[in-house]
């Protein structure tokens, strides 16, 4: 158990990051050099790792396992602050996708669970810890566990797997003659799978031609900072503080004020943008949002651990009423002669803390009920790889 912590401690170019790395080569050496907070969401991901990965082990790969060892090992795991019967809903979850993976083959496949597996050959000293890799004939399929319900992951070109397939490629390519290989992503938190197949000879390309010379770089620390998604994605240590960043930024700001460049003023210009104009604006404006509130968030850190930030200071925000003790309060409301049916207001409780109510056999009564009506419009960039949104008829 707990491996998951192992590629973010030891591995330089870690798979995890592989989309920033690629991207943007100097990165993996300068957050090298910059403390890692643990924050409790990744604290909460481990554990949910930890109970798909028992879960796993009891259903393929230790079958002398007996229900009194499971149920010993589960009990030490929902000892953890961080642990809910929710939690263990979406293990068995994602257990369920990958038992549905090994019963679509002709006979019992071979499977690894929280799998290590070493990418070295593209990616000096790269190595990681796969979830889970199911091998039959000349087929692998590699899946990722993802507890975050943050922003949908998807497979397709899913550098973190692909790599993680370079390396049990090479694992069992002495043992299995390997043509196909198909990434997969269960993330239950948010409803989001995904599957996305490559033939091997696809892969070992991208892992010659694209992996190969940008990792090298990478490792030396050299090449150019480059801002892109993978700052906010991949939680980039610099991505508040990082120079090349800050100078994208305020480079498009300066071409805000300046659009021609020949020092003309605005008044010049028609007085509206064109959607043209727009449409090329959001593509390089995207990340300024989110670079803005990661520097408030750096320097409000700054401030609070009792650094300057010359120019800036924190103040008292607004704050919310509140009763300091209900029930003394409510007692004494009581005690004043107001009914207690006045004080208080049924509702019922919201889907997700019912459902945590809920043993799993019960669950199936409440499933008939619930619809899932079609998302608010979302606006993204064109390569998103989502549907476009049709409105309601």
């Amino acid at each position: 158990m707990g491996k998951k912590t192992e590629e973010r401690e030891h591995a330089l170019l870690s798979a995890s990051s592989a989309k920033k790395w690629l991207n943007c080569t100097p990165s993996a050496r300068l957050e090298a050099a910059v403390p890692e907070e643990r924050s409790g969401y990744a604290a909460e991901g481990t554990l949910a790792h930890s109970v798909c990965e028992l879960k796993l082990a009891k259903q393929f790969t230790d079958k002398n396992m007996s229900d009194r060892t499971y149920r010993s090992r589960m009990g030490k795991l929902a000892k953890d602050p961080l642990y809910s019967k929710e939690m263990e809903g979406f293990a068995d979850a994602y257990v369920d996708y990958i038992t549905g993976i090994a019963y679509g083959f002709p006979s019992a496949p071979y499977v690894a669970v929280e799998k290590r597996v070493d990418y070295s050959s593209w990616a000096p000293e790269g190595f990681g810890t796969c979830d889970c890799i199911l091998v039959h004939g000349d087929a692998m399929h590699v899946c990722d566990f993802k507890y975050g319900k943050g922003k949908s992951v998807n497979s397709f070109e899913n550098p973190q797997l692909m790599l993680y397939a370079l390396g049990a490629w090479d694992a069992f390519r002495m043992i299995y003659p390997i043509r196909t290989v198909t990434l997969h992503i269960i993330q239950p938190r948010i409803d989001n799978t995904s599957s996305w197949e490559v033939p091997l000879e696809a892969l070992l390309r991208w892992g010659k031609e694209t992996v190969r010379p940008r990792a090298l770089e990478a490792f030396k620390g050299e090449g150019e900072c480059v801002q892109g998604k993978w700052c906010d994605d991949c939680f980039c240590r610099l991505s508040a503080t990082c120079r090349a960043r800050a100078e994208a930024n305020m480079a498009l700001m300066a071409e805000a004020e300046n659009p021609t460049g020949t020092g003309l003023p605005m008044m010049k210009l028609p007085p509206q943008l064109s959607n043209e104009e727009i449409g090329d604006l959001l593509k390089r404006a995207q990340f300024l949002k989110a670079w803005v509130n990661k520097l408030e968030a750096y320097a409000q850190g700054e401030i609070l651990a009792g650094r300057e930030v010359p120019g800036w200071k924190l103040v008292e925000g607004r704050s919310v009423r509140t009763i300091r003790d209900f029930d003394s309060a409510y007692d004494a409301l009581c005690a004043a002669g107001y009914p207690e049916a006045a004080l208080y207001r049924m509702q019922p409780l919201p889907l997700g803390d019912l459902e945590k109510l809920l043993e799993k056999e019960h669950k199936k009564i409440l499933e008939k009920f619930i619809v899932k009506p079609p998302g608010k419009p979302t606006l993204v960039p064109e390569d998103d790889k989502r549907p476009p949104y049709l409105p309601p008829l």
